[in-house]
């Protein structure tokens, strides 16, 4: 006889799934900030992942949005968010939108988002579920996010949601003083995510670790800082 799924269940579920993803796979990731384990525990990720891989919306790996697109692992969206640092009254840029996870994430713990989605069907897709989950503090736009957005400029924070093979000085340039830009750079095998802050002389850089994920669409094989 053929039972119906118990919802109860299926909650319950989730909800270790979630706590699972924050306790196993973040915190053992040297992702300590209690705000930033308390947000990635808030904003219902499995939500934004297409619907064909919503079972893998809590596993450390990538997953596929289409168009050539993957949205980070959850431990490293957590260390860009503890590096950044935000404050509630900060402007942030984050170039690729992807299904628009990573915009809410940081529209959370800051004043204003503007992202940039290369793909006009992933800006739509971000579109819909920032607005399906009722966050009015950002503004998705469609366009090549390599030279970021200057109208907008300067910036408190810059995420950039895939990899670079170095940093354009045209991005670095709209970051206001003391603001900072969350990277992953490099080319396969090795890619390093790093935090560089824009100081009153030049610019400083940490870095953070070593990893591998897909390259921004466009980005140039040189540019004009590397850390």
């Amino acid at each position: 006889m053929f039972m119906q799924p118990d919802p109860i269940c299926a909650a319950m579920n989730l909800e270790q799934a979630r706590f699972n993803m924050v306790e196993q796979q973040i915190r053992t990731w040297e992702v300590l900030d209690q705000d930033v384990l308390d947000l990635m525990s808030i904003v219902k990720r499995e939500e934004f992942v297409p619907a064909a891989w919503r079972n893998l919306a809590f596993a450390d790996a990538e997953i596929p949005l289409g168009h050539g697109a993957t949205m980070f692992a959850p431990k490293i969206e957590a260390h860009a968010l503890q590096a950044l640092q935000l404050k509630r009254h900060e402007k942030v840029l984050e170039i690729g939108s992807g299904s628009g996870y990573m915009a809410a994430l940081l529209a959370a713990h800051a004043d204003h988002v503007w992202s940039l989605e290369i793909v006009p069907e992933l800006a739509a897709m971000a579109r819909d579920n920032l607005a399906r989950h009722g966050i009015g503090n950002v503004s998705v736009e469609t366009g090549d996010g390599i030279a970021g957005l200057p109208a907008h400029a300067p910036y408190d924070a810059i995420m950039v949601s895939a990899a670079l093979p170095a940093v354009p000085q045209d991005l670095l340039a709209q970051l206001k003083v003391g603001g900072r830009l969350f990277a992953i750079v490099g080319a396969a095998p090795v890619m390093t995510a790093q935090v560089i802050t824009r100081t009153e002389d030049g610019y400083r850089s940490v870095k953070l670790f070593e990893t591998l994920v897909d390259p921004l669409q466009n980005a140039p094989v040189a540019a004009q800082f590397t850390f």
